[in-house]
């Protein structure tokens, strides 16, 4: 057991802005590539499927470590976490900057994603150990801001890179940042995580890669595939069985390296379904509209990126102030308005047509990313709040785990919503009288690929107001009251 930690001799600020750092750029790399698939795609002459592995294996990893950061986050101090973390995230930039064949990228792209998905759950650990309950809100708040503002700013800055330089510029830029952060974090970041030093079980490890892994790559490639496809299902149906015997085996251990009594708080339980909600509904609108601004209304990668900018850019605005506000107001205040927001413009976008406008299409992004703002951190940070100190690192890993989770699910539904919509789709020929045969059958295709994208925003919505009415349910106030008793349990 390690020594008592004296938090009131720690610069708490340093410490957290760096951690920030480190995180953001470790979400940035989660979207900065998609744009840039294609030029990959003829640079090595491989197929879309190959290419799109360089994804996939970074959720995958993603997915694999997250669940194991709070047993590693018990075992190690938090200098040796984040200075490895950073460390290995960076010898993966640097891999993946210099890399002249597909393997080599593919094998930088793990090795980032190995380092980065320890990040984020130890930044949330770290605020939630070292900032007082009653004023967690503004922390979480600029937690909230990287954790928004990183991946929907990843197309804008992709997009305007590739229009000037190669592919390799995007790891290029980030590589002397992400260097300049681990030399701050070697004078900035100090221990403050309590080591318990958990004994390795590497039969849970094997289980959580596997249970967690097994459903990500289930749900990312259900979309390209269909639900009915062999893969698809085995993974999901085997992923879901391995992951019941995980969540059986860590039931029945004295130590387990993630602790799922965490859901016996109810406030816990239903931020995080709201949480996952709202997420499935965000990811699937940040893959939709690119997606519909390229191939249906052929706008350029940058500017379907310029387009979600101004959302990104009122997200990082907001997310601080939400954060003070929750300090005074709590959570459910600021969910049920900001949820309310995020359906209302969501449905707003069950209306596409090959005339919408750019302008119309930024505004109510923008609108709905503001309804996001009030609601997201707001509803994560009561949650986590609800958990004694000692389950922090494990509550932390819980969200994140399952956030990836369930943005792979949302996608996947989304997308696989709207390809079937397109593909059923059934016209009234009456509106195509009088045209040639040609054109009668281009603007047919343009009305069912409309069709498919409005009906998954449909989709969307019903997600959206079901978030919003499980706000209902979260605690009036601060919601901290229960986190002070816990502790005795």
């Amino acid at each position: 057991m390690s020594s008592e930690i004296n938090l009131d001799q720690i610069k708490k600020g340093p410490m957290i802005a760096v951690m920030l750092l480190g995180a953001f750029f470790a979400l940035l790399n989660e979207t900065l590539l998609a744009t840039a698939l294609p030029t990959i795609i003829n640079d090595f002459g491989i197929t879309e499927n190959k290419a799109q592995w360089l994804t996939t294996a970074f959720l995958l990893t993603n997915g694999v470590m997250i669940p194991i950061s709070a047993f590693l986050i018990e075992r190690f101090t938090t200098r040796q976490i984040f200075l490895t973390a950073i460390s290995v995230f960076t010898a993966g930039t640097l891999v993946a900057g210099i890399s002249h064949t597909f393997p080599l990228l593919l094998t930088a792209r793990v090795i980032q994603a190995a380092g980065s998905g320890i990040m984020l759950p130890l930044m949330m650990t770290v605020v939630l150990t070292i900032i007082p309950v009653e004023k967690r809100g503004g922390a979480m708040g600029a937690a909230g801001l990287v954790i928004a503002f990183a991946p929907a700013i990843g197309p804008t800055l992709s997009g305007w890179l590739l229009e000037h330089f190669s592919w390799r510029s995007l790891f290029l830029v980030v590589l002397p940042i992400s260097i300049l952060t681990l030399i701050i974090a070697y004078f900035a970041v100090k221990n403050v995580t309590k080591q318990t030093n958990p004994k390795i079980d590497i039969l849970s490890i094997l289980l959580s890669s596997f249970g967690f892994g097994g459903l990500l790559f289930g749900f990312s490639t259900a979309g390209e595939d269909g639900w009915t496809d062999t893969k698809v299902l085995t993974c999901i149906i085997g992923g879901a069985i391995i992951l019941a015997l995980f969540i059986w085996r860590q039931l029945r251990l004295k130590t387990p390296i993630l602790e799922f009594r965490v859901f016996k708080f109810k406030i816990f339980s239903i931020s995080l379904i709201i949480t996952m909600v709202v997420l499935m509904s965000l990811i699937g609108a940040e893959t939709l509209l690119p997606l519909y601004m390229q191939t249906a209304r052929g706008f350029s990668p940058l500017e379907s990126g310029l387009m979600l900018l101004p959302g990104a850019i009122v997200m990082g605005i907001m997310s601080p102030i939400t954060g003070v506000l929750f300090d005074k107001v709590g959570a459910r205040v600021l969910a049920i308005p900001g949820l309310l927001i995020v359906s209302v413009t969501t449905f707003l976008f069950t209306n596409l047509s090959m005339d919408t406008s750019f302008t119309y299409l930024a505004i109510i992004y923008a609108i709905r990313m503001f309804g996001l703002s009030l609601a997201m951190m707001p509803v994560m940070t009561s949650g986590l709040n609800q958990l004694p100190q000692k389950w922090n690192a494990h509550g932390s890993a819980m969200a994140n785990t399952l956030q990836q989770v369930s943005a792979s699910i949302g996608t996947a539904i989304l997308v696989t919503t709207m390809t079937t919509a397109a593909k059923n789709y059934e016209p009234d020929m009456t509106d195509f009288q009088g045209l040639s045969q040609a054109e009668a059958q281009q603007q047919i295709m343009n009305a069912a690929t409309i069709n498919g994208y409005n009906t998954a925003f449909l989709v969307a919505s019903f997600l959206s107001v079901a978030g919003m009415v499980l706000a209902l349910f979260l605690k009036k106030g601060k919601g901290t009251e229960e986190a002070s008793h816990v502790e005795q349990e």
